[in-house]
């Protein structure tokens, strides 16, 4: 039996060894490491891996969200703020009905545990979503949008299954309550966040005037940031999760104020390690997952069942998405053109499909289902808890690896590329960041121009 720490240490070879695959073939990480884990833990001689619910919401979500949101142009979010609303709360919700109607009547979930399965498996990932686009040479507006909503999303769903649990357990539900409580925890964890990014940026300022902002010290601190907010927010019970997005959007967007151009340079190399493991160990983990699932559902279900059971599910995430995106795309636009008489342009049907095809699930998905009590008030256990946590694993496979590895095949496709002025402009970009980087080191040990560092953070 592997001790912890060895086995931690095993793991993040494997990491680097599945990493350097997924470079080699072209294939998102995230895709390779699922595969690769369930691989691995299938194996009789694989050591049992239970993944801890509390320690993916606590260690591994609120930097990875952070970061995400970090490098987020608050301007971009929030020209594209309604398409993004309308998938990470309407898309979410819409998802979630429609898996519950597939659970309870094909599956046969009672009705509150079947919304419970759709508030699990509702919101795209984020960290999956950022690591098969940029990938991609897709549009800026497509990127913005992907990762706006799988930013904002988790929230959402969260705040779903919170309300859809607490049905289960027991066996009241009020939607007036339901719809109060949606709002207040989603607007206070977005109150907190941008006050604790206000709070961190005035602790960074202090440090740079007082001639304290050395490099360790202040990467700690944008390392401790996100899990300031988040906590607190979780012990409010509100959005940790939208704690976390707003303080990253807020503080990324003031960059100047944290960051010199050298610091920058150095907190930056810090962060895309710390993501580089955090993302790698969690999708390896969770291919590890589905040892633990299949073994606590031995004997209860023929695997015939098991299977139409899951592509059922499956179909019902996938299509429910497809369904929202033409609807949610075109409906308001021609509002804004018919009763607003704002000439809102159409976006290409290619984009919108290629935004509908992109709802990989990811970690956020199994540690809810991972953290599901085991029993109700009454002390019953928890129904369908098992069939939960295996139908959770199906619909994170099968779309990550399945929509993840299809993607490029339909981008390349139906055509959708980057246009013209944009990859002008990045560029320029590029150059300009090469220049800065020529001449960083006569830039250290004076003060930099707020231009040039505004460049450096972008």
């Amino acid at each position: 039996m592997l001790h912890p720490i060895e086995l931690v240490l095993a793991l993040l070879a494997v990491v680097v060894a599945l990493g350097v695959a997924a470079r080699r073939l072209g294939v998102a990480e995230p895709i390779l490491l699922v595969v690769g884990g369930l691989v691995l833990g299938l194996q009789p001689w694989a050591p049992g891996v239970a993944l801890d619910p509390q320690l993916v919401f606590l260690l591994f979500l609120p930097p990875l969200l952070y970061a995400a949101a970090f490098r987020t142009q608050w301007p971009d979010f929030r020209a594209q703020l309604r398409p993004i609303v309308l998938l990470a709360v309407g898309l979410v919700l819409f998802t979630a009905t429609a898996v519950a109607l597939v659970a309870h009547y094909v599956v046969g979930l009672p009705w509150a545990v079947a919304f419970v399965l759709g508030a699990i498996v509702s919101p795209p990932d984020a960290v999956a979503a950022v690591a098969v686009t940029r990938r991609l040479r897709v549009p800026r507006l497509v990127v913005t949008i992907l990762e706006g909503e799988s930013l904002v999303n988790d929230a959402s769903a969260l705040v779903t299954l919170r309300v859809a649990v607490a049905a289960v357990v027991t066996g009241a539900f009020s939607l007036v309550d339901a719809g109060v409580q949606f709002v207040l925890v989603g607007a206070g964890g977005v109150a907190l966040g941008v006050a604790g990014a206000w709070l961190a940026v005035r602790l960074h300022a202090w440090l740079d005037r007082n001639d304290r902002a050395d490099s360790k010290l202040t990467i700690t601190v944008t390392l401790l940031t996100p899990y300031a907010v988040y906590l607190t927010a979780e012990h409010l019970h509100l959005s940790g999760v939208l704690a976390a997005v707003s303080a990253g959007l807020w503080v990324g967007n003031r960059c100047e104020q944290v960051f010199s151009a050298a610091l920058y340079e150095e907190a930056r190399a810090v962060w895309e390690w710390i993501e580089f493991l955090l993302n790698g160990l969690i999708f390896l983990l969770v291919g590890f997952a589905l040892r633990n699932i299949l073994e606590n559902l031995t004997g209860a279900y023929a695997p015939e069942d098991l299977l139409v059971h899951a592509g059922a599910v499956v179909a019902a995430v996938v299509v429910a998405r497809l369904v929202w995106m033409f609807p949610g795309a075109y409906v308001p636009r021609w509002f804004d053109r018919n009763v607003l008489g704002a000439a809102t342009p159409y976006p290409p049907w290619q984009s919108v499909t290629v935004v509908g095809w992109a709802g990989m699930r990811g970690v956020v998905s199994l540690a809810a289902a991972l953290a599901l009590p085991l029993t109700t008030a009454d002390g019953r256990p928890f129904p369908g808890r098992d069939l939960i946590l295996f139908l959770t694993f199906c619909v994170i496979f099968a779309t990550l690896v399945g929509q993840g590895l299809t993607l490029p095949v339909l981008i390349r496709g139906l055509g959708v590329t980057k246009p013209a002025g944009e990859e002008e402009g990045e560029s320029s970009e590029q150059s300009d960041s090469a220049r800065g980087g020529a001449g960083r080191a006569d830039m250290v040990g004076r003060t930099e121009d707020l231009v040039e560092r505004r460049r450096s953070c972008d």
